[in-house]
């Protein structure tokens, strides 16, 4: 007997639940667990369950795809590791806390790579036997650079996602579009305040009262993609900009953590620049 995810998306009709839950019944397949969630304004269904039993899927997909609205979504997933490639520039917490998650069996994933164009952070990831890639941008226009890059990630194949842990160049649309709906990013500040570079000076001069930071896709508009997850953290008058970079460091690395096992664990739906997340 094995463990399967079904992730369906529809348009929504009375019944759907009942309906999905009936054709498990039917397969003799056992609900270990299941949520669902109805946006009214888009009158969108999801559904996310867990099943244990031996499947069919393309029989599956058929019989689930028959009793729903027409041009609905039904995947069907078994756990195992995803695939990731990590970029990064020069900063190490973001790298660093997802490696030692890694080590440590939190996260369902293989790291093929870590991807930087510097190799400031090499030792670090030589450190967990991980191949370390240096793509240098010295000298080379942003579009020459990128072409270098994914000739270098055409070598991993099964991409699942890429994570942008602190990698501090703007991807271009060109490189967006081949890995669509695969990047995830983490921004150093709560989204959509203080997009763009310097963000704890941006807010220091603000004075704001909270900091956070922001784990979202990545599309073609910038620090604008669908966000995944968030966090924020209570700050006051005696903080400079620099004591508000270190949490923020703190707050960077845990949210992108947060939002990667969300990613390998399929517990997210993309739908309108939103998310839904079970």
């Amino acid at each position: 007997m094995s463990q399967y995810r079904v992730l369906i998306d529809a348009n929504d009709e009375i019944g759907l639940v009942h309906k999905v839950s009936t054709v498990f019944f039917n397969n003799n397949l056992n609900i270990l667990s299941n949520h669902e969630f109805v946006d009214k304004e888009s009158n969108k269904f999801f559904m996310r369950s867990v099943l244990d039993g031996d499947i069919d899927k393309n029989k599956l997909i058929n019989e689930i795809k028959n009793v729903l609205p027409s041009n609905a979504g039904v995947k069907i997933v078994e756990p195992k590791k995803k695939n990731i490639i990590i970029m990064a520039t020069k900063e190490l917490h973001a790298l660093g806390d997802i490696l030692i998650r890694h080590e440590s069996g939190e996260l369902e994933a293989n790291i093929l790579a870590v991807v930087s164009n510097y190799d400031a952070l090499e030792s670090l990831v030589n450190k967990f036997d991980v191949p370390y890639v240096t793509v240098s941008h010295e000298n080379l226009e942003r579009h020459e650079h990128e072409r270098k890059i994914l000739e270098s990630l055409s070598a991993f194949k099964d991409v699942d996602y890429i994570v942008l842990a602190k990698y501090m160049r703007i991807l271009t649309p060109e490189f967006v579009d081949v890995y669509k709906d695969k990047i995830i990013n983490i921004h150093h500040s709560f989204l959509p305040a203080f997009i763009g570079a310097n963000p704890y000076k941006q807010a220091y001069d603000r004075g704001v009262k909270i900091i956070g930071a922001t784990a979202h896709f990545v599309n073609n508009n910038l620090d604008e993609g669908p966000i995944i997850a968030q966090e924020v953290k209570h700050i006051d008058h005696s903080y400079g900009w620099r004591d508000m970079q270190r949490l923020g460091r703190d707050v960077e690395k845990i949210v992108l953590s947060r939002a990667l096992k969300l990613a390998l664990e399929d517990r997210i739906f993309v739908y309108a620049n939103k998310t839904v997340i079970f």
